[in-house]
């Protein structure tokens, strides 16, 4: 866990508090919630990193002084309220957040409504959360952003604060592309560039990883993307799963409190046969009316087990001043009323129907009471009812129907998995579990909780602080030094006294500039004297991702090794013949080319390259950029959608390029040959591109490694230009005591 004398702000919709008169005393109630716990865990914890109270910044409709008062006496919380006007806050979250972006991003896009107005107030409320969070916040603070209310405000936070950790959270689904790509051209971006401003990006899952980094990487294919890290140039962002859990022992422990007894014994007593239980807020996400059909169509299939199973149903209360919330609840009412008329008893009611919300300890008591839990949302970004109801299981007995559409399907296997919109599957899913043997219920119960009791709230914090230490480390490795001072003369010097060096020079971008037409690059006389001076006494080796015809007009009089295509080629120095690393059949390019061809007609000015081993879609002389990068954005999407991994193809996204090419080879694995064949004292490598960095990774630790510009490099120094670049090689070359 990450080791800061700063304290930690947290940012979220709302303040974890409520205040409450009652018989003119004010007493302080803590909300209730998966993030509310996690947040008071952290902060017991005796290797907690930061320093005094948390700061809970969030919107209240009570003062300052007021919640001040009250926070201080609660506990490790300070709440810091954020005043936003009605009228902005209504726009901003009855309308952008849960008119747009709830339904949307839970794939309801006929739910969604685009109104100006309510972007308009997103923008406005995010930035008083940004002024009111930068009153508090010094250097050394970290900074930690909850959910979709507040997108835009990592960006807004990193531009006021560069220097502190900012880590953002995603509480409900993400969704791809295609469902993305709906909302407007500037909306898109001031979300995608607002969450990109943190430093860690979390979600629940790796699907809603993956469509994130998707949705990137259409935005931004500029932006290097490595495993679930992408480099922006200046900075590296962490994006990762962290699925949110629960207090386990807080609902193992309730199974035997008195309370708890007492009431599951009564429900059992009213209820003295089988009990399916479910519990859900009032939303169209949670697939209320498609359960009840379920239940309908197991009774109408099953007619055994009528009068022998109740469905005990509790609708928590929500949004129902909405027109859309009011009219689900009227549905809901008229299905329970059609089942329990079609099949109900004089004894006995098929469907007992609460519309209330549910004290702890009545609610342990049902989990507990039941025999069955059915879990059917049919988008869910995570659902910590299934998992409330495995730990409250501390007799291991009891079933999971659970929706496979729910974030929490990919941790607990164990379950009944089921498509909440398939009646059938989910009837059948019922009487599965109903008549399942007990053994097999506790080995199932037995899993879930095990797994549940590892990775539970505190795990999930501290895993989160985790990722987010190792992420500071890594972006430490990763910043700027320039090459000067100290670094100059220490180089200068081993090189000086080296008795064996060999020295790696990327092509375009270090020997020569980036130019807007890549066929009129040229290397100046200056730089071919240079090199042809530094091959005494030292191995020289061009590594470049041009192809070798292309190379042999620029360098091939000179005597150095030459590494074509981005590791694929190799030119000896002696004998001035080109060897393949690696026997590529170019059979594939049949398939890749027709797809480059279409953007190009569709993009005016942009080309294809075909290279031996390669093939490279370039767009630097296409006159329109913006245009040209959507198109760039569109070719990399379908690439990448294209390459099955059984292909072994990688798509590299260059400077104003993008080529594809087999995955067997690359700068790094062409660097590494040559150190296999000789032990060599000194080690210098020089680069630009994102190509590069596989170069600057493979290298020993021993090896200088120089990245050209400000991009964020895996190398140890930087240089600020290529112009720097002749007269740091210059410098080498008159170190005293050179061979």
């Amino acid at each position: 866990m990450i080791n800061n004398k700063g304290k930690l702000i947290i940012a979220a919709y709302r303040l974890p508090f409520k205040i409450v008169y009652q018989n003119n005393h004010r007493e302080l109630f803590q909300n209730s919630g998966g993030l509310v716990s996690a947040v008071l865990s952290l902060s017991t914890q005796k290797n907690y990193p930061f320093s005094g109270n948390i700061s809970w910044v969030g919107h209240s409709e009570n003062t300052a002084l007021e919640l001040q008062e009250l926070t201080h006496e609660a506990g490790p919380i300070d709440a810091i309220p954020v005043t936003i006007p009605a009228e902005i806050n209504a726009l901003y979250y009855e309308g952008f957040c849960n008119d747009l972006i709830w339904p949307l991003f839970h794939y309801f896009p006929s739910e969604a409504n685009f109104d100006k107005t309510y972007f308009e107030a997103y923008q406005a409320a995010n930035q008083l959360f940004a002024d009111k969070i930068a009153e508090i916040t010094e250097p050394g603070d970290t900074i930690w952003i909850h959910d979709y209310q507040l997108m835009g405000l990592p960006a807004l936070l990193r531009e006021k604060f560069p220097g502190n950790t900012i880590a953002f959270f995603f509480h409900i689904p993400f969704p791809s592309f295609e469902i993305f790509r709906l909302l407007p051209v500037s909306w898109r971006k001031y979300l995608i560039d607002g969450i990109l401003g943190a430093d860690l990006i979390g979600f629940h899952t790796n699907d809603y990883v993956r469509y994130f980094l998707g949705t990137v990487q259409r935005l931004y294919p500029q932006y290097e993307q490595r495993l679930h890290y992408l480099n922006l140039g200046n900075r590296l962002v962490e994006i990762d799963a962290f699925p949110i859990s629960i207090d386990f022992n807080k609902f193992d422990d309730a199974y035997q409190q008195p309370e708890v007894v007492k009431i599951r014994t009564e429900i059992k007593q009213h209820i003295p046969h089988k009990i399916i239980f479910s519990v859900d807020r009032l939303d169209y996400s949670k697939g209320l009316l498609h359960r009840l059909i379920g239940y309908e169509l197991f009774l109408e299939n099953n007619p055994g087990w009528r009068g022998k199973v109740t469905f005990l149903m509790v609708v928590v209360p929500s949004r129902d001043t909405i027109g859309q919330y009011q009219q689900m609840k009227t549905e809901t009412d008229m299905l329970v009323g059609k089942i329990n008329a079609r099949f109900g008893e004089i004894n006995w009611q098929p469907v007992i129907y609460q519309y209330r919300s549910l004290p702890f300890e009545e609610l342990a008591a049902m989990y507990s009471a039941s025999d069955v839990a059915l879990i059917t949302p049919v988008r869910d970004g995570m659902n910590l009812v299934c998992k409330e109801y495995v730990a409250s299981r501390h007799d291991n007995r009891g079933v999971l129907i659970l929706s496979e559409m729910a974030g929490a399907a990919a941790e607990l296997s164990e379950a009944i998995l089921i498509n909440p919109t398939d009646n059938d599957d989910t009837a059948n899913a019922i009487q599965r579990a109903l008549e399942m043997h007990p053994d097999e219920q506790e080995g199932r119960m037995k899993a879930l909780r095990q797994r549940l009791r590892i990775y539970d709230i505190d795990t999930w914090t501290n895993d989160f602080f985790a990722q987010l230490s190792s992420l500071e480390t890594e972006q430490e490795r990763l910043k700027h030094t320039y090459l000067k001072g100290k670094t100059m003369r220490d180089i200068k010097e081993k090189y000086a006294n080296a008795a064996s060096r060999i020295i790696f020079l990327d092509f375009d971008g270090t020997l020569v500039p980036i130019e807007r037409n890549p066929q009129e690059v040229r290397l100046s006389e200056d730089m071919a004297e240079i090199l042809r001076r530094m091959v005494a006494g030292n191995t020289v080796v061009i590594v470049s991702g041009r192809d070798r015809r292309f190379l042999e007009r620029e360098i091939g009089r000179l005597p150095v090794y030459i590494v074509a295509e981005h590791g694929a080629l190799v030119r000896d120095i002696d004998t001035r013949l080109w060897t393949p690393v690696y026997d590529s059949m170019d059979d594939w390019k049949g398939a890749i080319r027709p797809i480059m061809d279409l953007f190009v007609a569709r993009c005016p000015g942009a080309f294809v390259e075909e290279k031996e081993t390669s093939l490279a879609w370039h767009f630097r002389v296409v006159a329109d950029k913006q245009y040209a990068q959507r198109r760039a954005n569109e070719l990399s999407w379908q690439l990448h959608n294209f390459l099955h991994p059984e292909l072994n193809l990688q798509i590299i996204n260059g400077n104003k390029v993008i080529e594809v090419k087999k995955t067997h080879y690359n700068k790094g694995t062409a660097a590494l040959s040559f150190l296999e064949n000789k032990p060599y004292d000194f080690i210098l490598a020089m680069g630009d591109d994102t190509t590069d960095e596989d170069m600057f990774e493979a290298l020993p630790e021993t090896a200088y490694t120089i990245k050209i510009g400000e991009d964020l490099s895996a190398a140890r120094t930087h240089l600020p230009s290529q112009k720097d670049v002749l007269p740091f090689l210059k410098s080498l070359l008159a170190s005293p005591g050179k061979l």
